[in-house]
């Protein structure tokens, strides 16, 4: 019987937010199934996104979740994954949809600023295309608007 041959396996990309990305950082719950689909999706993410990560892993050392020197190694990470990364930049196209999306939908400003450059990125064809988030609001709002999310 003749055996297949695998070749290298082509990542997907995947639009991230923040909330899916600090687990790459520093160790928390879902890392370990962040981690896998790191494996398997490249990232695209909004804009804001390097802001996003500095500002959880400083919330995690004020609230003296991380160590200074775990700190250090989980900035190091970030700016890492920021440097392979895809961004979608800001435009007056984004900040419009998110205006409508915050109307449609229980959203923070963040967060529809977030699916808004999810759906520029995809080019408002939402369907098959995949968004990783942590965060419920955002991964409901996803799901309504036609993503594929996974529960992190």
């Amino acid at each position: 019987m003749a055996r297949r041959t695998r070749g290298p396996l082509k990542r997907v990309a995947a639009f991230w937010d923040a909330s899916a990305l600090v687990p790459l950082c520093v160790n928390q719950g879902i890392t370990s199934q962040v981690m896998e689909l790191y494996g398997i999706h490249k990232i695209v993410v909004w804009w804001t996104s390097r802001v996003e990560i500095a500002s959880a892993l400083a919330r995690l050392v004020r609230m003296h979740q991380l160590s200074t020197v775990d700190y250090a190694k989980a900035r190091k990470l970030a700016r890492d994954l920021a440097d392979s990364w895809s961004e979608i930049q800001p435009s007056d196209a984004i900040r419009t949809r998110a205006s409508l999306l915050v109307d449609r939908y229980d959203l923070r400003a963040s967060d529809s600023l977030q699916l808004a450059a999810a759906l520029e990125w995809c080019e408002n064809a939402p369907m098959r295309r995949i968004l990783l988030t942590a965060d419920n609001r955002l991964r409901e709002a996803a799901l309504l608007c036609g993503f594929d999310t996974s529960k992190l």
